[in-house]
């Protein structure tokens, strides 16, 4: 069932694993119950410290192969399918969908081969497999407050009958409320407290029944009542947190331009006329390939920060924001310019697509040396500002595009007025890596590439 190599690591001790730094997702136990492998919590991208539990794909019983989705795992980043890779049963699960910031290497499910007898792990506990993994929590810095500690004497320790106990009370101040899975998945998506609810159940546990009476029930809003709390996934909390540094730590300055694009929007009418289906262009395709065109013209845009030195890309990978029902996530097309209209149009829609659908990879979305976010297809939006996706330097943001009424003058000298189709861009650039003038030069370049757009055919 598992390979040599595994096998070898995941029979070692446990205190040896852990000095290795190795950290197994399945691990084989010998105990009073029949031979099994604990399944754990993985690492499903490297800021990963602990992910919530979606949907399981299997059930108790059911036989998995390699290859197969065991369960929908939601990271720090996005929510991602956890692709097993060994065969057997799954014998007990020991999260379930709903549980909350379980901490990598925590026991998640059983695993045992074909054959055996599944009711021996019916009073299988997490406590049977080792319980939950601590937390990484950052250390407590003690550098400064450890000398004055050293200089001053010990303090008397407090009498024993003083010190506060972490038994009965502790626990039961502490307890979760009795509830089903599900009752617990459905009153964290109404809002509703369980404390103080009484269940129907056995042992006066709360059921889904007694929830779904309770949010039928006008009783259970309270009276003038004017907010609703949204419980936070773990990727909204890792945007805020994103963002926020970003804003903190990177001097944002911006450079504004209006683009005429009527001659961009001819030349992709007739592309797509003569494509006969094979592809469709859509205008962001077409800035994409620009930004990659006016990176080879001013590359200290195509930069990032690095502590004690800025480090310039010879390749452009372009993060597309993509708006998803979990929040904003920005996958990469990479090797942009190397990349034909086609090829950038067809990766565009893969990507996604797979981001709505919550499939990408991490290397699909972490990196990228320079980001787009286009609000285009909202004609109320001219324009706006976006912020820097860290450690990236720069990221343009696209207005809609709206008909601009432009002066002309004939051969014979009258004047007159014609109808320009433009967008208004808007580069927001970390001022630590590029100055004002350089971010102003990659702006024109782009303005002259893509008002000339057949330089992006050569």
């Amino acid at each position: 069932m598992l390979s040599a190599a595994l096998r070898r690591r995941a029979l070692a001790p446990t205190r040896c694993a852990l000095r290795a730094g190795f950290t197994p997702h399945v691990v084989r136990y010998y105990a009073s119950f029949p031979d099994h492998q604990v399944v754990k919590m993985p690492a499903l991208s490297p800021t990963m410290q602990a992910g919530n539990i979606g949907a399981w794909q299997k059930k108790p019983g059911d036989s998995i192969a390699p290859g197969d989705v065991l369960v929908e795992i939601e990271t720090d980043k996005a929510q991602m399918d956890f692709e097993f890779q060994e065969e057997g049963v799954i014998a007990k699960i020991l999260k379930e969908s709903g549980a909350k910031d379980v901490p990598i290497g925590s026991p998640i499910a059983v695993l045992v081969e074909e054959g055996t007898d599944l009711s021996a792990f019916e009073k299988f506990t997490l406590e049977d497999a080792g319980g939950d993994a601590k937390s990484a929590q950052p250390k407590e810095e003690k550098s400064e407050s450890q000398p004055n500690e050293a200089s001053a004497p010990e303090p008397s320790p407090e009498p024993e009958q003083y010190a506060p106990s972490e038994g009965k009370l502790q626990t039961a101040l502490d307890r979760e409320p009795n509830a089903s899975p599900a009752a617990k998945r459905i009153a964290r998506e109404k809002g509703i407290s369980l404390d103080g609810v009484k269940g129907s159940g056995k042992g006066g546990k709360i059921t889904e029944e007694d929830i779904k009476k309770l949010s039928s029930s006008p009783a259970v809003a309270s009276p003038g009542a004017t907010f609703e709390d949204i419980p936070i996934s773990g990727m909204r909390k890792t945007i805020a947190s994103r963002l926020q540094e970003s804003v903190q730590k990177n001097p944002h300055f911006y450079v504004t331009s209006s683009i005429s694009v009527s001659k961009l929007l001819k030349l992709r009418q007739a592309l797509n006329s003569s494509a006969e289906g094979k592809y469709k262009l859509s205008v962001n395709d077409f800035l994409i390939k620009a930004m990659a065109a006016a990176c080879k013209k001013v590359p200290m845009v195509n930069s990032s920060w690095r502590d004690g030195s800025i480090r310039q890309f010879n390749t452009v990978d372009v993060s597309v924001a993509v708006s998803t029902s979990s929040g904003l996530i920005t996958p990469i097309v990479t090797g942009v310019d190397a990349r034909g209209l086609e090829s950038i149009s067809t990766k565009v829609k893969e990507l996604a697509k797979k981001a709505r659908e919550n499939k990408l990879k991490p290397e699909e979305y972490q990196g990228g040396t320079i980001s787009i976010s286009n609000m285009g297809m909202n004609n109320a939006v001219d324009h706006f500002t976006a912020v820097i996706n860290p450690p990236q330097a720069a990221i343009l943001a696209v207005g809609t595009t709206k008909k601009v009424a432009v002066p002309v003058e004939s051969e014979d000298g009258t004047t007159g007025v014609e109808w320009d189709e433009q967008i208004t861009v808007t580069g927001s650039f970390d001022h630590k890596v590029v100055d004002g003038a350089v971010g102003a030069e990659w702006i024109r370049e782009l303005k002259k590439i893509i008002e000339s757009p057949l330089d992006l055919l050569l």
